[in-house]
């Protein structure tokens, strides 16, 4: 199995697929113009995923000061901490760096998955995009969309549909003019015409929503 991932020449194809098979999403592609949509290729995905945890349901402010005390505290400086490093602090070290108690669990969780290889981050690029999301939701503390947008911004990987994902949804309303937010079962049905670029075809969903004109077409 040939697993893709997103570079710019494959953006420029899934760009040009979508508007060929879709006018409307052509139409929401043109407006918001060039897609962006490159994967970080900075740190480790450990750190990729720990920073996650950190900044679920905080304002970006005050997660980024809480990641630079726990990458200081725990890391030792700049350097995001190993798993390794995690286990052999206590609980109270790493509520000191402001993590909540439940946050504080679920790192520790993760750094557990990782040391004893559950959660395998050496290999897990070459892991199917299902594979992947059953090993990152086995994590206390990363739920399904982590891990869709783990694959996505992470991985790169060009066809994850996050149908759960408010911003995806509210964007999809706008572009097919829905009355509703779809529900699951109805953005599947929209995202057939966004096979095999379904990641993309997300990404202009978000983006719609920063036009200025967002109230609607």
């Amino acid at each position: 199995m040939t697993l893709v991932r997103l570079t710019p020449r494959r953006l420029k194809e899934a760009v040009a697929t979508l508007s060929a098979n879709d006018p409307k999403m052509a139409a929401a592609i043109e407006r918001v113009g060039p897609c962006t949509m490159i994967p970080r290729a900075d740190g480790t995905h450990f750190d990729h995923l720990a920073r996650a945890i950190v900044f679920q349901q905080l304002s970006g402010s005050a997660a980024s000061t809480i990641y630079g005390r726990f990458k200081e505290r725990i890391g030792g400086g700049t350097d995001a901490p190993t798993p390794a490093q995690i286990l052999t602090s206590d609980e109270a070290m790493l509520r000191a760096c402001g993590l909540s108690a439940a946050k504080t669990r679920a790192i520790v969780d993760l750094a557990r998955h990782v040391e004893d290889a559950r959660l395998p981050l050496d290999v897990i690029g070459t892991m199917d995009d299902d594979a992947v999301i059953d090993a990152l939701v086995a994590v206390r503390g990363v739920g399904r969309w982590t891990a869709q947008m783990f694959l996505m911004f992470r991985l790169g990987r060009p066809d994850v549909l996050p149908v759960l994902d408010l911003g995806v949804r509210k964007g999809a309303q706008r572009i097919y003019r829905m009355r509703a937010l779809p529900e699951a079962d109805r953005l599947e049905r929209v995202a057939r015409n966004w096979r095999p670029w379904a990641s993309v075809a997300s990404w202009h969903c978000w983006r719609v929503l920063d036009l200025e004109d967002a109230g609607g077409w």
